[in-house]
């Protein structure tokens, strides 16, 4: 039964990407089409999709520092968002019974605020796979948006314990002393783990086992377990090798998660009307991220590109209404509801975050009227003076290029990087490193740019090079572009964009080698 479910996950996700929007949708769309055909979801499937959520939350806190959560910019928007938005959710709500509407006319005031507080939360496994597909994640954007989902985990576990009476046991204490001190032992046997099989193994161990089903023994959210183990790993330099193991792993488990969405869903006429509703409702939703960030010193755009990444409902709502339906405090067809609100949110906000930059070009005479006059250390201005050759991407070909370069013309070479962590590294060996976001559109516009004469695009991520080359060109510059590639057909989607060099990294990769070969061999 699997099978076909996965099959037809394929051949939507296959036809949905062809239309360049994301495979995502393409799995929800077919957990629906399964669903109208008379199929429902499997105990195999539902383990699969709970397992490919808890390797995403260890896989978010492998990347997550601790200390970006207790930045005012992330904590601060996140608590007044579940406020306001539980609030205005669940006076519509009333409203709405008042009038008689089906559904709503039947809730009581506290089960109008707890379907406003399950509305509140965004969905951190749609918000991940957009970051991740765009290559994001550590981008200020990507960071304050996952910084404030986690917040909102962490409302969850306090509810959940609220709600379901499940409050921390002994054991808990045990956990939380235990974790610190083992923190050293769990770094050794990842150390010893090397770059074989074995590292997946171990991040799936430590998510679930460790993570998980501890936190799950001790009265804990296993998911929030599962979270706080990989943060524990994050300052690991063996993190972010960890986290590309898991990922083939975590993106299929996922599969089943968008699967079992539709599957789970219980169709029927007032549920569809009732999501309609709700959906209509989502830009207060996301008006209200964009309103909180902004208060806080975050620029226009990144204000705006946060909003976008959760201008969604959560998974976590079905979660939230399923409690609820077991206590009484609401009917079970909330959960369809849930589960098709979430649904189309996704299929709204994929083509949404695909053209974020584009609809930021278009009203960004009127978002910068909002903008504060303040700048956070991130989003500063960066000098380009005297500067002829200019590298995005400081990872290892970055690093690469700019010593090669430095070495024979110095002074002329500067690197630019989104990772504050990687350009102070850069900066403490005395390398002309910049933080900056080359996919912003404001970038270009606010350096002058008339002395560079080569932007080399090296980031990590396809579609990063792609979106800088976008921004590049518009900014009406008209110096030389090279850029790496992966691939032949990403090569050939640079040259016809106007790239005057690519780089296949797998291919030359070889080629470079056999230099250095003869070069020791010609030494000798």
């Amino acid at each position: 039964m699997e099978l076909i479910y996965f099959a037809a996950a394929f051949v939507c996700g296959f036809a949905v990407y062809q239309l360049k929007l994301p495979p995502l949708i393409g799995f929800l769309l077919a957990g629906f089409a399964l669903n109208l055909s008379g199929y429902k979801s499997t105990e195999l499937l539902d383990t699969i999709a709970a397992l490919g959520v808890t390797l995403l939350l260890f896989s978010i806190g492998l990347k997550l520092k601790v200390h970006s959560l207790v930045k005012p910019q992330v904590w601060a928007p996140a608590t007044l968002h579940i406020i306001f938005s539980s609030a205005l959710f669940s006076g519509f709500m009333l409203l709405l019974g008042v009038f008689a509407v089906p559904m709503f006319v039947d809730l009581s005031w506290q089960s109008a605020l707890l379907v406003g507080f399950a509305l509140s939360f965004s969905s951190t496994v749609f918000a991940v796979k957009v970051l991740e597909e765009r290559g994001e994640m550590a981008s200020l954007h990507g960071k304050i948006a996952i910084g404030i989902l986690v917040m909102q985990d962490i409302f969850a576990v306090i509810f959940l314990a609220i709600s379901t009476g499940k409050v921390p046991n002994l054991w808990a204490i045990a956990l939380i002393i235990a974790l610190p001190l083992l923190r050293p032992v769990m770094y050794g046997v990842l150390n010893r783990s090397k770059h074989g099989e074995l590292l997946p193994l171990f991040g799936f161990f430590f998510a679930l086992v460790a993570g998980y089903h501890a936190f799950e023994f001790a009265g804990l959210k296993g998911d929030l377990g599962a979270l706080i183990i990989g943060m524990m790993f994050a300052p690991h330099k063996k993190a972010g090798e960890l986290s590309k193991s898991l990922l083939n792993l975590k993106d299929i488990l996922l599969v089943g998660f968008f699967l079992s969405i539709g599957l789970n869903a219980e169709l029927t006429g007032n549920s569809l009307i009732v999501a309609i509703i709700l959906i209509l409702v989502l830009p207060i939703k996301a008006g209200l991220y964009y309103v909180f960030t902004n208060l806080f010193k975050l620029r226009a755009r990144t204000s705006l590109l946060t909003t976008f990444s959760l201008s969604n409902y959560s998974e976590f709502g079905l979660i939230v209404c399923a409690v609820a339906a077991t206590t009484g405090m609401i009917t079970s067809e909330w959960l369809a509801v849930m589960a098709i609100a979430v649904s189309i949110t996704f299929v709204i906000a994929s083509p949404l975050n695909k053209r974020s930059n584009e609809l930021y070009v278009k009203i960004e005479h009127w978002l910068l009227k909002f903008e504060s006059k303040t700048r956070l250390a991130e989003e500063l201005p960066v000098n380009l003076n005297n500067t002829k050759i200019v590298i995005f991407g400081m990872g290892r070909i970055g690093t690469g290029a700019y010593e090669t370069i430095n070495a024979t013309h110095p002074n002329v070479v500067a690197g630019i990087d989104i990772k504050p962590e990687v350009v102070d590294k850069h900066v403490k060996r005395g390398r002309n490193v910049l933080i900056a976001d080359a996919t912003d559109p404001d970038f270009w516009q606010r350096v002058n740019h008339s002395h560079v004469e080569m932007v080399m695009l090296a980031m990590p991520k396809h579609m990063q090079n792609i979106f800088a080359l976008e921004q590049l060109q518009a900014s009406g510059y008209k110096g030389q572009v090279t850029a790496i590639a992966n691939y032949p057909d990403q090569q050939k989607e640079l040259e016809e964009m106007g790239v005057h060099s690519t780089y296949n990294f797998y291919l030359e990769a070889g080629s470079g080698f056999a230099e250095h070969v003869k070069q020791e061999l010609f030494n000798e």
